[in-house]
C-alpha cells in the first residue's frame, strides 16, 4: 500500500456514535443468502459461507464499529430498515434493544454473543419504533428462530438468555467500546 493508503480509516475503527446516533456498518444486507464478514486486515468484505436455499438474512445486520463483544468480535447487530443496502453501507440508527444471548463455539465453550437490534433513524415504515414492546408480538421470537438455525447449520448453538431495552443495549455497546479502548491500548 502507499502512503496515502495507509490514512485510509478502517470501518471497524469508525466512531461507534456520531452525535446521539449509533454508527452501523452493514455486512450482510436483508434478504442474503451470503454472509459477509468484514475482514479488518485487508479492509474488505470476505464471503463468510452461504444459508441454504429457501433461508436468508430477515434484516440487515452489520457491526457496531469501535466494539469488543465478549466474542472478541465488534458487536453484531441487527437493522430495520425500508429496504436492504450494500455491503459496506454505513447507516446512522437508534439503539431499540437487545437479544441477550450465549453462543456455543465449535470448541464446546460457551461464550456472550448479543444481537442488538437497531432502526435506521432514516427509515419511513421504521420511524415510530422506539423500543422492542413497539415491534409486532412475533418478530423477536422470529429473529431468535433465525439465528438458532443458522447457527446450529454451522455448528454451533445459539440460546437466547433475555432481553433489553434499549438503555440496558447502549449500556452494553459503551462497555464494548471500553474494550474496544483496552485493546488499542495494549
Amino acid at each position: 500500500m502507499g502512503s496515502s493508503a495507509s490514512a485510509v480509516r478502517l470501518l471497524s475503527e469508525l466512531p461507534t456514535f456520531e452525535e446521539e446516533h449509533l454508527t452501523v456498518v452493514v455486512e450482510t444486507p436483508r434478504g442474503s443468502r451470503n454472509k459477509y464478514n468484514y475482514d479488518e486486515r485487508y479492509g474488505a468484505f470476505r464471503l463468510g459461507g452461504v444459508l441454504p436455499a429457501g433461508m436468508s438474512f430477515p434484516h440487515d445486520f452489520g457491526l457496531i464499529p469501535s466494539t469488543v463483544g465478549e466474542d472478541g468480535d465488534p458487536l453484531d447487530v441487527l437493522l430495520l430498515l425500508d429496504a436492504p443496502v450494500v455491503v459496506g453501507c454505513i447507516v446512522a440508527a437508534r439503539l431499540i434493544g437487545v437479544i441477550e444471548a450465549e453462543q456455543r463455539e465449535d470448541d464446546g465453550k460457551w461464550v456472550r454473543n448479543d444481537r442488538l437490534l437497531a432502526v435506521a433513524t432514516r427509515s419511513r415504515s421504521h420511524a415510530e419504533i422506539r423500543r422492542l414492546d413497539d415491534l409486532r408480538p412475533q418478530l423477536v421470537e422470529e429473529i431468535e428462530a433465525f439465528f438458532a438455525q443458522y447457527n446450529r447449520l454451522n455448528g454451533k448453538e445459539f440460546k437466547p438468555t433475555g432481553h433489553g431495552d434499549g438503555d440496558k443495549a447502549r449500556r452494553l455497546v459503551e462497555a464494548a467500546q471500553a474494550r474496544f479502548a483496552e485493546r488499542g491500548s495494549a
